[in-house]
């Protein structure tokens, strides 16, 4: 069996991979978006709900209270008085966070009945219905939201049958085959207990035309494949490829270009003089003076 932390981890990864999908399409608005991405991560960890003393069970009756708790204080507001929505509100916490935490673990094992498809089936009807008739978003939303309950809840079970397999002894556990199942066979009472849970969750649930038919729209599904990845010779993350290779081909390595060789200097010897002639000056003395014409 996976651990919590990694359980956490591939629900997270599957409920960010499926609002990444469903944020391209623009099928969600991203305030709904949120709400929806956290229904997937609590499915990944509710499985464990049946584990006594687990953080899953702990944190599920620990917010369970506190939910039913507000929603019979808001439903009873302004008919009594405070000391009475007072002791309804706190009667309620400790009925749902200890009563009905000790009478669900007294009904239930680990590896019974929540883990199996049925189960997964109940809280996504479950899901929408709460969704839909206490927090009031749309139709197309609440179904939505229960679909992420419903991957992240199946992705909690298929990791529980991965880890029943020992790849390093190549061997099987006792217990795969019991995290992945359609219904508990061995607790038939624990079976009928959730299809009826599951029938009347779904009878709460509102119409999901709207729903289906969004996400069988070709033009849904056109768009998603478009936006798989960037058009041939876009950027990626803003830069482009194309523009970064032929800079690096441009700035590569700098070759230092040969100075152009300069002609050596004339070389004068003892008998050979490469300059220019130059005529020898005459001594002022052997001057001669131009000649007067004589008139």
């Amino acid at each position: 069996m996976a651990n919590f932390p990694t359980h956490i981890a591939a629900g997270t990864l599957a409920s960010g991979s499926l609002a990444i999908l469903t944020l391209a399409v623009d099928a969600v608005s991203p305030e709904n978006l949120v709400g929806v991405t956290l229904a997937g991560v609590l499915g990944s960890v509710l499985p464990d709900i049946d584990l006594k003393d687990s953080r899953p069970a702990r944190a599920m009756f620990a917010g369970l209270a506190v939910f039913f708790a507000f929603a019979v204080l808001f439903s009873v507001a302004g008919r009594y008085s405070v000391a009475e929505m007072m002791i309804l509100y706190v009667g309620t916490l400790i009925a749902v966070r200890y009563g009905a935490k000790w009478v669900f673990f007294k009904l239930s094992y680990h590896r019974g009945i929540w883990h199996s498809i049925l189960a997964a089936a109940f809280v996504s009807f479950f899901t929408v219905a709460v969704y839909y008739q206490l927090l009031g978003r749309p139709e197309a939303v609440a179904w939505l939201a229960g679909g992420f309950m419903f991957i992240g809840y199946m992705t909690h079970l298929a990791l529980d049958e991965i880890y029943s397999v020992d790849i390093m002894d190549t061997r099987i556990k006792a217990s795969f085959g019991t995290a992945i199942k359609l219904v508990d066979r061995n607790h038939w009472g624990h079976t009928g207990a959730m299809a009826a849970a599951a029938a009347l969750a779904f009878l709460a649930t509102p119409s999901s035309k709207l729903f289906l038919t969004n996400v069988s729209s070709p033009t849904m599904w056109s768009s998603l494949h478009a936006q798989l990845l960037p058009r041939p010779g876009a950027s990626w993350f803003g830069i482009n490829l194309n523009d970064v290779i032929a800079r690096a081909r441009h700035l590569g390595p700098r070759v230092e270009q040969a100075q152009p060789v300069q002609p050596a200097a004339a070389i004068a010897t003892g008998s050979i003089n490469n300059s220019p002639t130059v005529p020898a000056a005459v001594p002022a003395d052997a001057q001669i003076n131009p000649v007067k014409t004589i008139p």
